[in-house]
């Protein structure tokens, strides 16, 4: 008993130093925008949350038959931390930014516009630019300078939610929806020590997927889709905003015998973008990212019964030299595909600025497209809400015991 206690306190005095304390302190960025509808400056909020977390107790003295005795450097209990803790996030809160973040002054040029209230079926969320309605699969650029260095990216799915939204390929320039499966809609479920999605998530415009060609490495063929985007910023985004980001690199995940392309960017006017320019600086400025990453897309589909994702290259975060050989090579099939040399399927091509495209509609088709609506979204069952243990997921009670 003596030698358990004695055990427990010196993990508890150890130096700020120690394995689980780094671990903690590298989750910071995690735990504050998690907890955070709308972020701020990361570093910003760092120094404010270690400014508040508590250090060790400075040591005291007492008599004890006249000998002076100095009682160990004690630290804070739990509760302590927490309090300090949801003080620090209130601080940090009352200084976010509000709903439909952005870090530009000026408006962006493209829009969207929402049909039908969000959690039901009749949603839609389509793009329009000055007023115009376009697709955001086959209108909006896919490069947003001359030097093809900083992309357009679609969000669907803001950072933290749940519900499984994306460009609906087959409908009428393709707006944004909720994804359905035996009528119902999809959400994702919350697989512990997650909540929904991790990023801003959504695709990159004029590419696509090709299901005909078997990628030499992965050894399977395009998923039929748009590029999916992981945008790893510290702004919450919102559906159909079109992000500006630069590329830093690329998970092949292989869903059921399909290569599901996941690239990894930043929003160039995120604080920590100037020094985020290739994989390897995710991993060395917000360590453990790109773990979790991996570890979401291999366990999200388990809670609804399904066995775990598969990774090609064993899993390993490719760089952006390669990230940017798979987006040139989706552009080109995007481009095969708008100009009728690929077959289309059931994908709707319907687009109105692309003069070579077959497909191209006037001004006059538009007016198809309802105008906008400002209706709350409907209430979602509690079930989205529950959370899954996966076993083997996440860290180990080892970890924290050591």
């Amino acid at each position: 008993m003596h030698r358990l206690q004695s055990s427990t306190i010196k993990h508890h005095l150890r130096p700020r130093t120690c394995s689980s304390c780094i671990r903690d302190r590298n989750r910071n960025w995690t735990f504050a925008s998690a907890s955070a509808s709308a972020t701020h400056n990361l570093s910003s909020f760092h120094r404010q949350f270690q400014s508040s977390t508590p250090r060790a107790l400075a040591p005291t003295k007492f008599t004890q038959n006249s000998v002076s005795v100095s009682s160990p450097p004690l630290r804070p209990s739990s509760a302590t931390i927490a309090s300090q803790r949801s003080e620090a996030i209130s601080r940090h809160l009352s200084t976010s930014t509000p709903a439909n973040m952005s870090y530009s002054k000026q408006p962006s040029e493209f829009q969207p516009r929402k049909v039908g209230a969000l959690h039901t079926l009749d949603f839609r969320c389509f793009i329009e630019k000055d007023g115009t309605p376009v697709s955001p699969f086959h209108d909006i650029p896919l490069y947003a300078n001359e030097q093809q260095t900083v992309l357009n990216m679609v969000v669907e799915i803001p950072r933290w939610s749940n519900a499984k939204l994306e460009i609906s390929k087959d409908e009428f320039l393709n707006p944004i929806k909720q994804d359905i499966k035996k009528g119902k809609l999809r959400f994702v479920r919350n697989c512990f020590p997650h909540k929904g999605y991790l990023w801003n998530y959504g695709a990159f415009p004029r590419t696509w997927e090709d299901p005909n060609v078997v990628h030499p490495e992965t050894k399977a063929k395009g998923d039929n889709d748009p590029l999916d985007v992981c945008e790893i910023g510290e702004l919450v985004g919102y559906t159909g905003q079109v992000k500006q980001v630069k590329v830093l690199g690329v998970m092949a995940l292989l869903d059921e015998e399909e290569t599901d392309w996941k690239i990894i960017v930043i929003d160039i006017h995120d604080p920590l973008a100037p020094k985020l320019n290739d994989i390897e600086d995710v991993e060395r400025h917000l360590p453990g990212l790109l773990r979790a990453t991996n570890e979401w897309f291999r366990i999200y589909k388990i809670p609804d019964g399904k066995p775990e994702n598969q990774f090609a290259f064993s899993g390993e975060c490719k760089n952006k030299k390669y990230a940017e050989e798979i987006i040139r090579e989706c552009s080109d099939a995007w481009e095969r595909l708008v100009t009728g040399k690929q077959q289309r399927g059931e994908i709707n091509l319907a687009n109105v600025t692309n003069s070579a495209s077959p497909d191209r509609v006037d001004q006059s088709q538009l007016s198809k497209i309802p105008q906008g609506q400002n209706v709350p979204p409907a209430p979602i069952d509690g079930s989205v809400d529950k959370w899954f243990f996966i076993s083997g997921a996440g860290a180990t009670s080892t970890d924290y015991i050591k």
